[in-house]
C-alpha cells in the first residue's frame, strides 16, 4: 500500500512539473511592485489586459535565468492611422522592474520586439503597449527563473572589455517596401549590473551596461529603446522595418558610461548583413 501511495505522489509531482501553469497555481499578478510601477509610469490610466494588441512570449520555466528569451509580439500592423507607438517590458522581481521602454515609428511596419533578459527571481513579466489613440494594453506571464541578475558573466571580464562595442547588424530576410523585414542589432558588451562577484578577487564588479539603443533607416528614426541591466550580456534587439528603394540601416548604442558605438549597413530590396 505504501509503495502505491509513493508512486501516486511521484506521478502527481511529475505531472505538476510538466503541465503549463494555470491561473490557480500562479501567485496574484497584482503585486506591490506592479502597483508602484503602474502609478509611476501610467498615472492611474486604464490598462486593458488582453492579447488583442500585444502578447508577451516568454518561457514557462527558463533554462538559463541569465539569458531568458522574450518577445513583445504585436498583434496589429503599424499603419499611419493606428499603430503601437510605445511598449514597456516590466519584470516585477528584478532589482529595477522597468527593463525597457521602447518607442516605435509607424514606418517600422511591425512593432514586434525580441531580446534576452536576466531574471532574478520567480516573477510576473509584463508587456504594455500604448497605441496611437492613447489606450494602454497589457499582456502578462509568470516566469520561473532565478539568480539571473547575480550570475557571473559568461566570459572573462577583461576579454569582454577588449571586445567592447563591436557591433553587428543582421537583416534576416528579403522584403519589399510593402512587407516588413526583420533585423537584429547585436553589441558586444558585458552589461555588468554591479551584482556580479569577481570569482578571483571576491569583489563586486562595478556596473557598466547598455542604457539606450537607437535605430534609424534612410535617415528616419525607427525605434529608440531605453533599457537597463536586465538585458543579458552582449545585448541584442530584433525588430522590423520597411525597406525602401535604398537606404542605410544604422544603430547607435550608448552605455552607462556614455560610451557610444555605431554600426550601419546599406539595405536594398535584397538585404545583406554587415559585421565589424
Amino acid at each position: 500500500m505504501l509503495t502505491h501511495i509513493l508512486r501516486a505522489l511521484l506521478c502527481a509531482l511529475a505531472l505538476a512539473w510538466l503541465l503549463p501553469a494555470s491561473a490557480a497555481s500562479d501567485p496574484s499578478s497584482d503585486t506591490e511592485v506592479w502597483k508602484n510601477v503602474r502609478a509611476s509610469l501610467f498615472d492611474g490610466r486604464d490598462i486593458v489586459e488582453s492579447t488583442d494588441v500585444v502578447e508577451l512570449e516568454a518561457p514557462f520555466r527558463a533554462e538559463d535565468a541569465a539569458v531568458v528569451p522574450v518577445v513583445l509580439r504585436a498583434k496589429i500592423d503599424q499603419k499611419p492611422d493606428y499603430y503601437i507607438r510605445r511598449m514597456w517590458l516590466v519584470i516585477d522581481g528584478n532589482p529595477t522592474p522597468v527593463a525597457a521602454a521602447i518607442t516605435i515609428a509607424p514606418e517600422a511596419g511591425r512593432a514586434d520586439i525580441e531580446t534576452r533578459v536576466r531574471v532574478e527571481q520567480y516573477t510576473w513579466m509584463r508587456a504594455i503597449a500604448e497605441t496611437s489613440d492613447g489606450k494602454l494594453h497589457a499582456s502578462s506571464r509568470f516566469v520561473r527563473a532565478s539568480g539571473g541578475c547575480s550570475a557571473p558573466a559568461g566570459k572573462d571580464v577583461e576579454e569582454a572589455m577588449a571586445r567592447l562595442g563591436r557591433m553587428k547588424i543582421k537583416v534576416d530576410a528579403a522584403a519589399s517596401a510593402e512587407t516588413p523585414a526583420s533585423a537584429t542589432v547585436m553589441v558586444s558588451h558585458p552589461n555588468l549590473n554591479g551584482m556580479q562577484m569577481d570569482q578571483v578577487t571576491r569583489l563586486f564588479t562595478p556596473a557598466h551596461f547598455v542604457r539606450r539603443i537607437e535605430v534609424s533607416y534612410a535617415g528616419q528614426t525607427l525605434l529608440t529603446a531605453d533599457v537597463d541591466f536586465a538585458l543579458s550580456e552582449n545585448p541584442q534587439l530584433r525588430f522590423h522595418f520597411r525597406p525602401q528603394d535604398g537606404g542605410e540601416l544604422q544603430a547607435r548604442v550608448i552605455d552607462s558610461r556614455d560610451l557610444t558605438f555605431t554600426q550601419s549597413v546599406a539595405v536594398q530590396r535584397a538585404p545583406v548583413a554587415s559585421t565589424r
